[in-house]
């Protein structure tokens, strides 16, 4: 697998001889090769980590070091998170498998907005307390078909897939249409400069880097979480129009800072344009289309900054029927049938950690890496598109197959840490992107949602010391 993924990403296939393994076995058990998935989506990051590294100092090629207990660890982080010894809270109740007339159905209400649109294509009156909520949905649900709530929910804005077999995925036109894309695309898809980059040390090779976070949950702030490991200044934008959770923020926000801009508003236009006037990489995380009003598509953000490097990630791609739909890792699962294979007698079941979310993370962090490399001797504007469906994919595929469920100890111990920050006393994963000279930590806590200013660091300094 790791090889695959170095290749789609036009890595040189001579550098993956740079890579060491080691660690415990037993870590994300599954039917699915899982732990194969963990191990190379990190393991290609950490690569193009060092070859940014590399080509900065003019020096070798840093040596990649995967340690499977760290990637295990960082796989589950939002399980791990403790802030001031509370464990956050990651699933709503209304965030379950469901029985319905003829099978399952997997639905996501942990945001109010999803939640209240779930119970009104159902027409179940809310009461405000989810726990008695619990049987009047599933009784509502058990009338129905999966399909009919799969479209119905959707009709109203919510979250709601059918549980589906491989083979029914595969026969859905959706699922016929992921079978036909690669594991992601990496292309140069406009004229730009050279990238310009001075030396770096090798804890911070992506230094100087100006990263636009329009991200929300785990699989895009995984990656610019890694992006600011490396030394980027990462700058998370969201609207002011929709919640966030704090929890979900805590565990991805390491190293980066949070505001909140209304692109509708003039006034929050020109501070967002003035953003990316200076910026290096924007990301986007929202489902296909939702940013093109906004003047947001690639091929517009490259006419105003040439040069930019674009990556873009949404559930399902931006193709097919479902291309402009919203989707989650779990329901992605459901609807691709990895829930159906890891299920057991009859019941659907779930990968060991939110493996699509995480390492679709690591793998677009990888390709932005790979994009800034190429374009210290190419330049160009660089798009990378990846989606959960298509990580999902290559999972099933089984490329490199576990063989079954390992046994043994793990303890995650190792690879936890504590720090204070604004938050609190906060207990985390550490970041299990390795290579010689690397970081080893976040240079920062994070911080609380929205709660800074729209400067660039750099800027915010020198308004400082005005």
């Amino acid at each position: 697998m790791i090889n695959h993924a170095w290749a789609v990403l036009g890595g040189d296939p001579a550098h993956t001889a740079a890579i060491e393994y080691g660690g415990p076995v037993a870590v994300l058990p599954a039917r699915l090769p899982v732990r194969e998935l963990a191990r190379s989506t990190v393991a290609v990051c950490a690569l193009a980590a060092a070859e940014l590294a590399g080509a900065r100092s003019g020096g070798p090629l840093p040596t990649v070091r995967i340690e499977d207990g760290a990637v295990a660890t960082a796989f589950v982080s939002e399980r791990h998170l403790r802030i001031d010894g509370r464990a956050p809270v990651n699933f709503a109740p209304l965030s379950r498998f469901w029985h319905t007339a003829d099978g399952r159905v997997r639905t996501h209400a942990n945001y109010p907005h999803h939640r209240a649109r779930l119970l009104a294509a159902l027409n179940v009156a809310d009461c405000g307390d989810d726990e008695a909520l619990v049987p009047r949905v599933a009784a509502e649900l058990a009338r129905r078909t999966a399909v009919d709530v799969e479209e119905t929910v959707y009709a109203a804005g919510g979250l709601a897939v059918a549980v589906r077999t491989p083979e029914q995925w595969a026969a859905h036109p959706q699922g016929a249409a992921v079978a036909e894309r690669p594991l992601l695309t990496l292309e140069r898809f406009a004229d730009g400069p050279l990238r310009t980059l001075g030396p770096a040390e090798p804890a911070a090779p992506a230094a100087g880097l100006r990263v636009l976070d329009l991200t929300r949950v785990i699989a895009g702030p995984v990656a610019t979480r890694t992006l600011a490991l490396l030394g980027a200044d990462v700058l998370r934008v969201d609207s002011p129009q929709l919640p966030e959770s704090q929890d979900a923020h805590s565990d991805t926000g390491f190293g980066k800072r949070s505001t909140v801009l209304h692109l509708a508003r003039r006034t929050d236009r020109a501070v967002f344009e003035g953003l990316l006037a200076s910026a290096d990489v924007v990301v986007t995380g929202y489902r296909p289309g939702a940013l093109d009003a906004h003047g947001l598509a690639p091929e517009d953000l490259a006419a105003r900054r040439p040069g930019l490097v674009v990556g873009q990630l949404s559930a399902w791609g931006a193709y097919g029927p479902w291309g402009g739909r919203r989707g989650f890792d779990s329901l992605v699962q459901a609807a691709c049938g990895i829930a159906s294979v890891e299920g057991d007698g009859g019941e659907p079941g779930a990968l060991p950690a939110q493996a699509l979310d995480h390492g679709t993370g690591y793998l677009l962090a990888a390709a932005v890496l790979r994009a800034v490399t190429e374009q210290l001797t190419d330049g160009g504007s660089r798009l990378a598109v990846l989606s959960l469906a298509q990580t999902a994919a290559w999972l099933m595929r089984g490329v490199g197959r576990d063989g079954g469920r390992p046994s043994g100890a793990y303890d995650p111990a190792a690879w936890l840490a504590e720090a204070d920050g604004p938050l609190g006393r906060v207990r985390y994963a550490l970041p299990p992107v390795s290579f010689d000279g690397g970081p080893r930590d976040w240079s920062r806590p994070p911080g609380r949602w929205g709660s800074d200013a729209p400067a660039w660091r750099r800027q915010q300094t020198s308004d400082a010391e005005r």
